[in-house]
């Protein structure tokens, strides 16, 4: 269980909770900005400088580019400069039909080069497609800010993963890395959200001067943050990160819900770290972050150069789960109000984890090297763990420090051997140590400078460990002042009381932030359409206007969905839609109108009414509904019925196969020839085709198309039938699918 006070606001609420777009005034230091928008044009159609839809003819319109690939395309020159920003509207972009995109033109320290999303709008998807290296490329691009986006590829699978169903091949819509980025200075990434990657959210190294604020790197195959760029991958300068969420790396996900699925790690060939780098300098500030169920390390900063003004910060950091250590830190550190629980054997049995992958480098909750006149603090964390120590440490010589300061410390059995239980502190570096005012409970020895007794904390489950103090817990004012700490793990004053409290949590002080909770499952549902309007007859040449209902019903873990919406009419009529398409938050509910004119000259009789909702997701969410427009004044054959039905030679068809259809007329109950029949088809993209046959001696009908070979024509389709006789009008509808 996760830690349980519930406040109001604070920085990492906005990262985990909701999605804080904060993009600042735009236009304040660019040379230009151009627009993206999925109803543009292409580079001829129109210049990129209007916020505007192709209209639909011309040359050189001012309007928006169509995908960003425009503005930076895989090969010639990028059509946009150092400080200009490209301002990208809502939808999903496929990145990747040519290739992966040129880098970003580097800025200036006074105007940087800016992609985002548009303020106020659903963050566009850049979705990577074909194999690409990377979507957005940073490869020499410095003075450069990207905000508000969402970066993921079309694919379940894992990049080279050791299981032949879960890897990635050439016909799949996947990208191996969402941002690249190599010898790249003063960049600022905010707003962003990298998930299920074949390989990593972020590929990086020789970085400047980075900050990333409000970012997420979930669910992608190899690593959240991997370091190793090649040669020249050593970071410098200050590298912040805040509000942060590193999760589920080392496994991939599914496309259609979200799921995390084909965790896997070192010992078959997979990586899994949440933040990893290579050797690397720097002054390092990481708050606010949760870091969680990454199939290796969580927070991985090991090959820290140890280098004299070099220096690692930790404040607010929330540490679970992960399958090696917590969090490994080389160099001098500080590590303050952090909760760190090392349930290492998380991953046991899931998925593709095999045992050699569990609490690597022994499972310790924190590791610390040292490298020589290395100063190390933790001071205010609460810690458990399963490993061989809660705090280990080695390496260095005599002139490192390290000191353990009013931390609560909440040993397990040893995940080797549960006869024994784990240590609260040890190895073999030569560091003079100092220990104070710490509180440990089931560790092998009690240590010195502790106090050995049941800390009394909400939960003590290593599977749901909730690091916050009861009433009556012995860490409540009982710690040795330290001036400079002054919050708490969820920002409540220090002290609350006439002391401060052991540990992470300064228990009844007021804060402003929730502990975070791991992102919701996504299930995917149907969702619900529905049309209606008038059923009073009207004189042929009218129009009627419908109303079509359409509600997402996919739970709250899910993304929001874009549905395209078509509609089916008698042959002759028109209908209109107000929209073709709708962008809908799980639970939400849109109205659209559809305008139905009937032809002059249409015969009395009742019409049959279509529309159709569908979205990339697939046959989940294709449905269909339908209502009637009745025509007067003509009179209809006496005592006659039309009946129809209509179906396909299969229910399910491979991407190319080719569709049989055919449809049976009845009048009266006996097969009717030379019926007039329209098979209409709606397809998953949205799009129609229509095919017209007539019925032979036996009442049937047929006709037959050829499934498309790309991912565009994988889903569920829905299939309408208008049969005509005379006066005399039927309807019949099937549903079927196309699969990879």
């Amino acid at each position: 269980m996760i830690p349980a006070r519930t406040f109001n606001t604070h920085p990492l609420t906005s990262l985990i909770l909701t999605a804080s777009l904060g993009l600042g005034a735009i236009g304040s230091a660019q040379a230009a900005t151009y627009y993206v928008r999925t109803d543009g044009g292409d580079a001829s159609q129109c210049t990129g400088r209007g916020d505007a839809p192709y209209p639909g003819s011309g040359t050189a319109q001012n309007c928006a580019w169509k995908n960003p690939n425009i503005a930076l395309p895989a090969s010639g020159t990028v059509r946009i400069v150092g400080g200009d920003t490209l301002l990208i509207g809502s939808g999903t972009y496929q990145i990747g039909s040519g290739g992966q995109m040129l880098p970003i033109p580097s800025g200036t320290t006074t105007a940087r080069t800016r992609i985002l999303g548009k303020a106020g709008a659903t963050a566009p998807k850049l979705a990577g497609i074909n194999g690409i290296h990377r979507v957005l490329n940073l490869e020499g691009s410095s003075n450069i800010e990207l905000g508000n986006l969402e970066i993921t590829d079309q694919s379940d699978c894992v990049y080279n993963h050791s299981v032949s169903a879960a890897a990635c091949s050439s016909s799949m819509p996947w990208a191996r890395v969402g941002v690249y980025a190599r010898a790249s200075s003063n960049v600022w990434m905010h707003d962003v959200n990298i998930h299920g990657m074949a390989k990593n959210a972020v590929n990086a190294g020789g970085l400047t001067n980075w900050t990333m604020e409000r970012v997420k790197f979930n669910k992608n195959g190899s690593a959240g943050w991997d370091g190793n760029v090649g040669t020249s991958g050593s970071n410098a300068g200050n590298i912040i990160m805040r509000d942060i969420e590193i999760g589920w790396n080392g496994c991939g996900e599914r496309v259609s819900t979200g799921e995390p699925w084909a965790c896997w790690a070192q010992q078959t060939g997979g990586y899994g770290d949440g933040f990893g780098t290579t050797d690397t300098g720097g002054k390092w500030l990481i708050e606010d972050a949760f870091i969680h169920h990454n199939t290796s390390d969580g927070l991985d900063l090991r090959y820290m150069d140890g280098a004299d003004g070099t220096h690692v910060t930790l404040r607010r950091v929330y540490s679970v789960a992960n399958a090696g250590n917590q969090v490994k830190i080389k160099g001098s550190s500080l590590i303050e109000n952090s909760v760190l629980v090392g349930h290492c054997t998380y991953f046991k049995g899931k998925f593709y984890m095999v045992d050699g992958d569990h609490c690597r480098a022994y499972g310790s909750t924190v590791l610390l090297v040292m490298t020589g006149n290395d100063t190390a603090v933790l001071r205010h964390n609460t810690l458990a763990g399963e490993g061989d120590v809660l705090v280990g440490y080695a390496e260095g010589s005599s002139s490192d420090k390290i000191s353990l300061l009013n931390n609560t410390a909440v040993g397990f059995p040893y995940y080797r051997d549960t006869s024994v239980l784990t240590v609260f502190s040890g190895g073999g570096a030569p560091a003079a140590k100092t220990f104070s005012g710490n509180l440990a409970w089931k560790v092998r020895s009690c240590p010195s400078g502790a106090t050995c007794v049941d800390p009394k904390l909400t939960n003590m489950a290593l599977a749901s460990f909730d690091a916050e103090p009861l009433s009556g817990s012995p860490v409540i004012d009982k710690a040795p002042m330290i001036s400079a700490v002054t919050t708490d793990f969820v920002m409540g004053q220090r002290p609350w009381g006439v002391a401060n409290d052991i540990g992470a949590y300064e228990f009844g002080a007021s804060g402003t932030s929730p502990t975070p909770t791991p992102t919701p499952t996504c299930t995917v549902a149907a969702p619900t359409l529905s049309l209606t309007g008038p059923t009073t007859a009207v004189a042929a040449g009218t129009t009627n206007t419908y109303t079509l209902a359409l509600r997402n019903n996919d739970s709250s873990g899910c993304a929001n969905t874009s549905f395209s919406l078509a509609r089916t009419v008698p042959t002759g009529w028109t209908g209109t839609l107000s929209a073709t398409s709708v962008n809908l938050a799980p639970g939400a509910s849109s109205n659209t109108t559809l305008s139905v004119t009937s032809a002059n000259g249409t015969t009395a009789g009742t019409y049959n009414i279509g529309v159709g909702a569908s979205s990339s997701v697939g046959s989940t969410h294709a449905v269909s509904a339908t209502a009637t427009y009745s025509v007067k004044d003509v009179e209809a054959v006496e005592g006659s019925t039309l009946t129809e039905s209509v179906g396909t030679d299969k229910t399910s068809y491979v991407r190319g196969e080719t569709v049989y259809m055919s449809a049976r007329v009845l009048k009266d109950g006996l097969p009717l020839s030379g019926a007039a029949v329209r098979f209409g088809v709606l397809k998953p993209d949205g799009t129609q085709a229509a095919f017209d046959a007539v019925t032979d001696s036996n009442g049937f009908a047929r006709s037959s198309f050829k499934s498309g070979k790309g991912m565009y024509a994988v889903g569920g389709y829905t299939l309408v039938a208008d049969a005509t006789s005379g006066t005399l009008t039927a309807m019949a509808t099937w549903t079927f699918s196309v699969v990879k």
